[in-house]
């Protein structure tokens, strides 16, 4: 799982990352804790959705501060409770009754844009909010047609959902939108669960303690996303090919198993150093960047984990 967000992390275009596990091994917590990791975007200190330049602001945003300033990427959190107006903006209802002014009021996805966009139990999410995601996810852009207004601002991010499978499964074309899918579990040991509960404990005894300690560590693993992002692993044709005998041994529809395994891999090479992409990246990558492509029981762990050894192993024979 800390993989999988390091490697979006290096490279966006992965495009997100689907956790789903038992309830309480800690996904929801290493999700947000991914802030802190995340080098700081350069933008417009006043614009709602963090535009790079002044000549990127939307038309529609009244921004006073057009200085460029380093920002904390985004992660913005989308409660499953949120009103379409909460996602996606709306009108201005404060300023249309003292001004008589019809403006548009940012919502979530603005907020969200050049960052992270996190949802916990995303297979709970109402079907007209997946709708939405699942428009927006396509266009990289948000449009609002409704009560006079006509907006559109961009609206790129990367989707992180997690979640228990016991609750019901993920509708398969959202399920299709994310780049990367995870199992996690509970600790099996007594000195993991020792541990979990140790660091836990110290967090919520003295925040600040904890926070001086892991710091460092902190930094460093920032670093390390910095230097990967430089990085521009090769992507040889044997790469190439091994995606695509993969893709095509598991039977996967489309061409974005592909697309997504060979960024995941050439993100992995990135942040291990290497130069160019080989069949080692690729293999490791498979599962992560394959399983949920399934064309049936994409979250049977079990299952999808041995088609994928036997796709791996035909692929490579």
């Amino acid at each position: 799982m800390k993989q999988a967000l390091i490697l979006t992390a290096i490279d966006p275009a992965i495009a997100g990352v689907l956790v789903f596990g038992d309830r309480g091994a800690g996904k929801s917590t290493a999700v947000r804790g991914l802030a802190a990791l995340l080098p700081p975007i350069e933008a417009v200190a006043g614009c709602p959705v963090s535009s790079p330049s002044v000549a990127a602001i939307p038309d529609w945003a009244t921004v006073t501060d057009r200085k460029l300033v380093k920002k904390p990427t985004p992660v913005v959190d989308l409660p499953l409770g949120a009103t379409e107006d909460r996602v996606t903006g709306a009108l201005d209802i404060e300023r249309a009754l003292t001004r008589g002014e019809k403006a548009y009021e940012p919502g979530l996805l603005a907020r969200a844009n050049r960052g992270y966009l996190y949802i916990d139990e995303v297979n709970l999410l109402e079907d007209h909010i997946v709708d939405l995601l699942l428009d927006v996810a396509q266009s990289g852009e948000n449009v609002v047609e409704r009560e006079g207004l006509s907006i559109r601002h961009p609206a790129r991010f990367v989707l992180v959902g997690s979640g228990n499978p016991e609750e019901g499964e993920l509708r398969p074309q959202l399920l299709d939108r994310f780049g990367l899918s995870v199992e996690v579990s509970s600790p099996k040991t007594i000195d993991e669960r020792v541990e979990v509960v140790r660091r836990r404990d110290a967090y919520e005894t003295d925040h600040d303690a904890f926070m001086k300690k892991w710091k460092p560590k902190d930094s460093k693993l920032r670093k390390a996303i910095v230097a990967a992002r430089e990085r521009k692993p090769a992507a040889p044709d044997a790469a190439l090919r091994d995606c695509a005998a993969l893709c095509l041994a598991m039977g996967a529809d489309g061409l974005r198993g592909e697309l997504t395994l060979l960024r995941a891999a050439r993100a992995l090479a990135a942040w291990e150093g290497a130069e160019a992409v080989t069949r080692d990246h690729v293999r490791r990558m498979a599962p992560s960047a394959l399983r949920h492509r399934l064309r049936r029981d994409p979250l049977d762990e079990a299952g999808s984990t041995v088609r994928i050894e036997r796709a791996i192993a035909e692929a490579f024979a």
